[in-house]
């Protein structure tokens, strides 16, 4: 489990990818101070597991099911990465839940300046969309934003100064493909919603309901 609060940005030595498998290779600092092998380590949003590790390099293995569903297929060597060492049950929490389990990949769409923010569009599918919600929050590379408005194919997310030289979001460009996962409580409740009823004791909870009912 993650927090989206990015603690610094590594850099990809290697990336060796087979037709079954394949490994990554990070160069970094701070997220090894107290690493183990088997901790997780977010690396631009993707949960990934440490297989070795030195005073200033990790490797984790990667599935072709994590590199179909993520932009981690596009990573080289040199490569800039945001990482995020698993939350402790005793630090502050100050993103929000995101489990490092991306939902897929969307793009961004447009740049705009606004005074000291930018204004990132991203464009994603509609399995993505379904879950984007008005003020609610999303992970873009791993980063805890804030959704500020939605449209049918695309959403926006204002960045401020410090996340935008923080993280890798300052360098991207339009069309550049960005890893994202949608808020978990919420795709609970989509899930939930869309089995009611379903069993034949089930129940019978539907959206007319639900509206009707003041939700």
């Amino acid at each position: 489990m993650f927090t989206g609060i990015i603690e610094e940005i590594g850099f990809v030595k290697n990336v060796i990818k087979s037709s079954e498998t394949g490994t990554i290779n990070i160069s970094c600092k701070k997220v090894l101070e107290d690493v183990h092998i088997g901790d997780s380590i977010s690396v631009c949003g993707v949960c990934l597991t440490v297989t070795q590790f030195s005073k200033d390099n990790f490797f984790a293995d990667v599935m072709n099911e994590t590199f179909n569903r993520s932009i981690l297929s596009k990573l080289k060597k040199g490569s800039r990465v945001n990482l995020e060492r698993a939350m402790r049950a005793d630090g502050r929490f100050g993103g929000h839940l995101v489990s490092g389990h991306i939902d897929g990949t969307g793009e961004i769409a447009s740049i705009k300046r606004d005074g000291n923010a930018v204004w990132l569009e991203i464009a994603a599918p509609s399995n993505i969309m379904e879950g984007i919600t008005q003020k609610g929050s999303v992970a873009i590379d791993g980063i805890s934003l804030t959704v500020a408005n939605t449209g049918i194919h695309s959403f926006w997310v204002s960045v401020i100064p410090h996340t935008l030289s923080e993280t890798t979001l300052g360098e991207k460009k339009i069309s550049d493909a960005v890893n994202l996962e949608t808020d978990m409580i919420g795709k609970y409740v989509m899930n939930f919603l869309r089995n009611t009823g379903k069993q034949e004791n089930g129940p019978k909870i539907t959206r007319e309901f639900l509206l009707s009912n003041g939700f």
